[in-house]
């Protein structure tokens, strides 16, 4: 029996349970991850952050993301303005992830759209599934007698 190659295989379990704890402060960056075909696809929701304060990093294995939201600001000089209600969160934003072996690190893409961050990691290619033929020499054939 075989089995599909998973690099994440070993996170699952810690994943599982920090994707659904609740951050005391309110800042959490919920994640999907899925893989399609060659390809693992991770897509991180941050509404609201501005574009350039992304900040992603792959060192030894790990890939951490960084990004910032900042506060809006109300003019409160004047009575008649200031904030009636405030629960969204502000602040810098980080998250960690365990890569694991056999994945083309040099080739992560990620991209921005509509408040969310979307990673590409391909699998290397020295980890995907191959055939290996093999070669037969004419010589070693052994044939029968004639008839």
């Amino acid at each position: 029996m075989t089995t599909t190659y998973n690099p994440f295989r070993d996170m699952d379990r810690l994943f599982n349970q920090v994707a659904r704890a609740v951050s005391v402060d309110g800042r959490t960056m919920p994640m999907d991850l899925y893989r399609s075909g060659d390809v693992f696809t991770v897509k991180m929701d941050l509404p609201g952050v501005d574009p350039a304060s992304i900040d992603i990093d792959v060192d030894d294995r790990v890939l951490t993301v960084r990004a910032e939201r900042a506060p809006e600001v109300v003019d409160t000089s004047d009575e008649k303005n200031g904030w009636v209600s405030r629960e969204r969160s502000y602040g810098t934003y980080a998250r960690q992830i365990s890569l694991g072996s056999g994945l083309d690190l040099a080739s992560i893409a990620a991209s921005y759209t509509d408040g969310v961050l979307t990673l590409t990691i391909p699998v290397a290619e020295e980890a995907k599934p191959r055939k290996i033929s093999v070669a037969v020499n004419p010589s070693s054939v052994i044939e029968g007698p004639a008839a």
